[in-house]
């Protein structure tokens, strides 16, 4: 099976490049984040510098291997449900279930190994940038030389690999198992992962309350509060989509009429799969949210204190600022790629709706009012669980329920979610309608 993975490989590399380019980013990170802990251990590194270097890493490093898992299982579970039909194929020929998984672990395997040895590059330079920002600041001293490793090489590629694996393995563990028509037990898991998620979650924003309103480190309960919950709502969305679905089909079909009745009906159909895409609006938004607030609500206290930060507190800065980066990248990614596949998967059903009579202005005006939807449901939940850490962070930080920034910054948020969202869709949706309606119904990608 894995000549075949191989095989598959080579024959149609094109179908792998979403995987490709979210296990790239992965590894980059990861290993950007690694040689710190390279540098940190070279000699003459003075004890507050290596601190410095080891916590960023610790903390960033753990974000990045995270995101590398969400990120490529979101591109394998678009890729492994595109391919259902080959699986199906597979079975009925004689292969079982473990050989295709074994298969398509080995594809996944094989573009990790590809993605982790194009990211060496990019990863040495990212680093020497990342520590010349940290010697600019004060926190790192300036004898410090930039060292690329062991540590490293094995943080980049044994995250990715595994991270590939993994989320191969879970992609096409759903896809037989769909095929097998064995459901409950996932949906009890799923369930039991969110139910985890959010008590997590509610217990770390609780316990922001029992701690030091000075300590530099108060962000840390709240920040992972507000991404738990984040997780929480996102495993739930299905279920979440369809509850605000009927709460305003009447307003989306009066305002938008036969486009909005079918863009109702469609998400609705399409629930399961849509959670692909509001699993990284909802992230997106709530970590910027809560991290980005917090961040401002931290330096207007200690400007306000009349002190002078420390290097512990532009450490946490420096840290937050990096962590939102990295889940932007990583959220917009996975909300591109997904999205893209989903929309171009779709071409059949465009051709046989305008067979049926739909103008192609209509399928646009759908595809948008469900990029809409998917906006609102990611932002709104997202939102919820952004402002769930910053209110706790902010009533210990400042005594004041609410936080002094304006909405400037989740404006920006809210645009840059809505733009990735919106922008993919419609252009990958245009570009579906240019087929004769025809040839677009008989096509099955």
């Amino acid at each position: 099976m894995f000549a075949l993975a191989l095989r598959s490989v080579r024959q149609r590399p094109g179908r792998f490049l979403a995987t490709l380019l979210s296990a790239f980013l992965g590894a980059v990170v990861v290993m950007t984040f690694g040689s710190l802990q390279d540098t940190a251990g070279a000699p003459g590194v003075d004890a507050v510098s290596a601190e410095t270097l080891r916590v960023s890493s610790n903390i960033v490093g753990g974000y990045g291997a995270l995101l590398v898992f969400f990120a490529v299982a979101s591109a394998l579970t678009v890729n492994v449900r595109q391919r259902g039909a080959e699986i199906a194929l597979l079975r009925n020929t004689g292969a079982t279930p473990a050989q295709i998984k074994r298969m398509v672990v080995g594809e996944a395997v094989l573009v990790g190994l590809a993605a982790a040895v194009l990211a060496v590059g990019p990863a040495m330079l990212g680093g020497r940038v990342l520590l010349g920002l940290f010697q600019d600041s004060g926190q790192v001293a300036d004898g410090v030389d930039f060292a690329f490793g062991p540590v490293a090489l094995g943080m980049g590629v044994s995250v990715t690999l595994l991270a590939s694996a993994g989320a191969a393995f879970l992609a096409v563990r759903r896809a037989t198992r769909a095929l097998a028509g064995a459901r409950a037990g996932r949906g009890r898991v799923k369930k039991v992962a969110g139910v985890a998620a959010l008590v997590g979650g509610t217990g770390a924003v609780l316990a922001t309350f029992a701690m030091d309103a000075t300590a530099p480190a108060l962000m840390a309960a709240p920040g992972y509060g507000a991404i738990l919950l984040s997780v929480g709502f996102a495993i739930f969305s299905p279920a979440l989509l369809r509850g605000l679905l009927t709460v305003f089909e009447r307003p989306i079909t009066a305002l938008a009429g036969a486009s909005g009745y079918l863009t109702v009906q469609t998400m609705r159909h399409r629930a399961a799969q849509l959670s692909g895409l509001l699993m990284p609006l909802v992230l997106f938004t709530g970590t910027a949210t809560a991290a980005l607030y917090m961040q401002a609500v931290q330096t207007d206290a200690i400007r306000a204190s009349g002190l002078v930060r420390s290097v512990e507190d532009k450490n946490v800065a420096t840290v937050n600022l990096v962590v939102v980066g990295i889940v932007v990248v990583f959220a917009c990614l996975m909300i591109i790629n997904t999205l893209y596949a989903e929309t171009s998967y779709r071409r059949g059903e465009f051709g046989r709706q305008r067979l049926a009579g739909a103008t192609p202005g209509q399928v646009l005006r759908t595809v948008g009012l469900e990029g809409l939807v998917l906006t609102v449901t990611g932002v709104f939940f997202g939102t919820t669980a952004g402002l769930s850490g910053l209110l706790a962070f902010t009533a210990v930080r400042t005594d004041s329920p609410f936080p002094e920034p304006g909405p400037g910054v989740w404006l920006l948020i809210v645009a840059a979610a809505a733009t990735s969202t919106l922008v993919t869709g419609l252009t990958t949706a245009h570009r579906a309608l240019r087929d004769p309606a025809v040839t677009a119904a008989n096509s099955t990608a």
